[in-house]
């Protein structure tokens, strides 16, 4: 009978490719899925503005402040202090007018308004 040794060095090589692989794909996908986000019209178009931090935090005040607490630091919903750091801003978008998280409900604010929330958001 005539065994055949694996080499570490082959084995280390095939696994080293395939990472490599795994991880291109992962980018390729993540590329394609924010292009395939930006083709929203409406999120187009919110990322195309610039927004108002001042009008931000006003409109922040009347329709987020009884949950996410005056200062965004949480209540009965979670603290957004930092929320920029954690999220990407079409994620920041897509929460707030789909209420993905319940009992956050669904908010669709005009383009300039979503532009001003999101520039205030990421003051905090």
């Amino acid at each position: 009978m005539n065994k055949q040794l694996i080499k570490p060095e082959a084995v280390i090589g095939q696994l080293t490719l395939l990472v490599l692989a795994l991880v291109l794909a992962i980018f390729l996908g993540m590329v394609i899925f924010h292009q395939w986000q930006m083709s929203d019209p409406y999120i187009k178009s919110v990322m195309s503005l610039t927004g108002d931090p001042v009008r931000g935090h006003a409109i922040f005040q009347m329709n987020c402040a009884g949950c996410h607490g005056l200062q965004a630091d949480g209540r009965v919903g979670p603290s957004l202090q930092g929320i920029s750091k954690h999220k990407s801003e079409i994620s920041i978008i897509q929460q707030v007018i789909g209420g993905k998280t319940p009992p956050m409900p669904q908010f669709q604010p005009g383009t300039q308004e979503m532009a001003d929330l999101l520039s205030y958001l990421e003051k905090l």
